[in-house]
């Protein structure tokens, strides 16, 4: 292993229900109907992608461009105030990259993964969001750039994810998957059997990664 590569909403920060709470009250507000199935199918996918499907399939009265623009404003705002850090995340981080070049591959905009670094001050190699790639999780496009910009293989990176489009968008990227399995959204058991190990909180990956 020469590398490893976070996700960052359900791995670093606590934002998926965040997410889910910020998207559902602006479909709300503008005509749409949410849906069962819209938060798991949302999980991974870029800016444009879950813009698209607000609009086209819960039928949010508005353009993507815009209900993307509102969304990430009220998102920005939330991470303004603070960024609901996953307890002990940003001192794993730390550790691991003592030992390895780190990155983040996450379907967050450019501007939350710059407010999350901003504040964090992490030794970050290579931060891609899926919005600057050809597509968002489960396509492996976020995890191959990221690899790509550490100038390592991406069979020779770890991932680390929490969700079922993440767990799929690392494997399909031929990485060595670490799982944090989301407690809110769990991952897809069957998924989950392809990861190359499953911890229970983000603390307990130094361990799984040889670190202690």
């Amino acid at each position: 292993m020469d590398a490893v590569i976070f996700d960052l909403d359900g791995v670093l920060v606590d934002s998926e229900r965040i997410w889910d709470e910020v998207r559902r009250a602006v479909v709300a507000e503008h005509g749409g109907t949410w849906r069962e199935e819209a938060t798991r199918a949302q999980q991974g996918m870029s800016t444009p992608e879950w813009a698209r499907y607000l609009v086209e399939e819960l039928g949010a009265r508005l353009t993507p461009p815009e209900i993307a623009t509102l969304v990430v404003k009220r998102m920005a705002a939330r991470y303004a105030q603070e960024p609901p850090l996953i307890d002990g995340a940003v001192d794993v981080v730390r550790q691991v990259s003592k030992r390895w070049p780190v990155a983040i591959a996450s379907s967050s905009p450019v501007i939350l993964i710059k407010g999350f670094l901003d504040v964090t001050g992490l030794p970050v190699g290579a931060a891609v969001s899926s919005e600057q790639v050809g597509a968002g999780k489960p396509a492996p496009d976020v995890y191959l750039r990221a690899a790509e910009l550490l100038g390592v293989a991406p069979e020779d990176c770890a991932a680390v994810e929490d969700t079922t489009n993440g767990l799929r968008s690392a494997l399909a990227a031929k990485m060595a998957v670490y799982a944090v399995p989301n407690p809110h959204f769990p991952p897809d058991p069957e998924v989950l059997k392809q990861a190359t190990a499953v911890v229970e909180k983000i603390t307990d990956l130094p361990g799984a990664l040889g670190l202690s």
